[in-house]
């Protein structure tokens, strides 16, 4: 039985065509309210985003343009935002009880102290595009799901499970119990990513923005590959470097 989730206050907003449009799709239970800009032209998407409103019996909100640029500290709305329940984190008890429950392949991310929500937003994106359908988050020193994680996995978010774990070393050792093996991305790694096997099960991690994974994190992997670079610039950012690496383990599964 799943166990309680965890929410950071009542209610959060989401921003743009791309996020609500999702979050009707998956959770429409979990909205609150639609708001929308009064003026302009209504977009196609808008539009549709009103009428699946309307249909399902959310309650439609109408306000000028300003106020969603207060909402949304003037980053871009798209002229509509939904008022939604926060996010329901997992906890470690429940990803101890729900990874490894069904057979076959499965890739767990873990990302070790990440502070840019866009850089979150993105790799969620690409997670989820990958297949990916865990993510182990640490509660400290890491950016949680905000509104702007939410905007920039274009909705993503709402299709993954996101643990949100004390200790993300018990957590890496938990995983490893059930059977899964834990390889880290690191820069200074001898052996690339393109040359190693990976078993079928496996828990990807990525460290923070400049600073990489914590030699305490490191130390739990089970190995560490890296992204060859043939140019001047040493690395990459971490969300290019995680879409990266995601998507080389789904190619090598086919």
């Amino acid at each position: 039985m799943a166990g309680p989730v965890e929410r950071e206050g009542r209610s959060l907003f989401c921003f743009g065509v791309n996020p609500v449009a999702e979050k009707l799709r998956s959770a429409p239970s979990e909205i609150f309210e639609i708001i929308m800009a009064k003026k302009g032209q209504v977009r196609a998407a808008l539009r549709a985003i009103e009428e699946q409103a309307k249909r399902q019996g959310l309650p439609l909100r109408y306000v000028e343009a300003e106020i969603l640029d207060r909402l949304a500290q003037n980053g871009k709305h798209q002229g509509v935002a939904a008022r939604v329940l926060s996010y329901p984190y997992r906890s470690l008890s429940n990803l101890e009880q729900e990874a490894g429950a069904e057979p076959g392949p499965d890739s767990i991310l873990c990302l070790d102290g990440l502070t840019d929500p866009r850089n979150l937003g993105a790799l969620l994106r690409s997670a989820e595009g990958a297949g990916v359908r865990r993510v182990v988050v640490p509660k400290d020193r890491s950016v949680g799901v905000t509104p702007t994680v939410v905007k920039a996995s274009a909705g993503a978010v709402h299709y993954l499970t996101i643990y949100r774990v004390a200790n993300l070393r018990g957590a890496l050792l938990a995983l490893k119990k059930k059977g899964y093996w834990v390889v880290g991305l690191d820069s200074g790694a001898r052996e690339t990513l393109y040359n190693r096997d990976y078993p079928e099960r496996l828990v990807a991690v990525l460290g923070g923005e400049g600073s990489g994974i914590r030699p305490l994190i490191k130390s739990e992997c089970d190995f560490l590959v890296s992204i060859p670079m043939r140019g001047k610039i040493a690395s990459l950012n971490v969300s290019v470097a995680g879409g990266i690496f995601l998507y080389e383990l789904l190619r090598r599964r086919g």
